[in-house]
């Protein structure tokens, strides 16, 4: 059965003095797939269900290729951050759901590799995003969504210049569970915006 090739989105690169951004390729499979391992009791209370084969190559493939359509459909952008100093993956950040017209908003999210946690690099690789977002994507509101009691999320939603704006509740389907979710938003203009 022919398998049509992947075709990445124009190559693009966004980056301070700690992380740089670009969208993820077929070569990084292996490392994030090992980070995704390495982190799964971390990640795994925050996040959908994985499937069981999702840490797979051909997985990986099908995201890769559903990422990639998104892109091209200005509907998605999902990108990797990795260390400037060793070039080493640390974690993903996306802008889902962006919708165009009146709107002009996405809705972001992001994970970072436990080894990684809690040293400022999400919340650089989530301020480029939302720079970019504001810049050349032209949105003019960002979204997010954290459960209540995930307070490192909440606090580095805050710290880029998202505004709490209320509760939700059975938002998203979260380790199998209809979870409740804090929601966040930042306009153009905002602290990070």
């Amino acid at each position: 059965m022919f398998s049509a090739p992947l075709i990445p989105p124009s190559p693009m690169q966004l980056s301070d003095e700690r992380v740089w951004l670009r969208p993820p390729q077929e070569s990084d499979w292996q490392s994030w797939a090992d980070l995704r391992q390495e982190s799964k009791d971390f990640l795994v209370p925050w996040e959908p269900s994985w499937p069981a084969d999702s840490l797979t190559k051909s997985a990986w493939q099908r995201r890769l290729k559903r990422q990639y359509e998104e892109w091209r459909l200005d509907v998605g952008y999902h990108l990797l951050f990795f260390k400037v100093s060793d070039q080493t993956l640390l974690g993903g950040v996306s802008l889902t759901n962006v919708r165009r017209g009146v709107a002009q908003m996405g809705t972001l999210g992001y994970w970072i590799g436990k080894p990684f946690a809690r040293q400022g690099y999400t919340s650089a690789a989530v301020k480029l995003l939302c720079a970019h977002a504001f810049g050349a994507l032209a949105l003019h509101r960002i979204e997010a969504g954290c459960l209540p009691s995930n307070l490192a999320s909440r606090r580095l939603l805050t710290s880029v210049g998202f505004q709490e704006e209320g509760l939700a509740r059975n938002y998203l389907r979260i380790n199998g569970q209809w979870e409740d979710h804090v929601l966040f938003g930042m306009v153009k203009g905002d602290g990070g915006g």
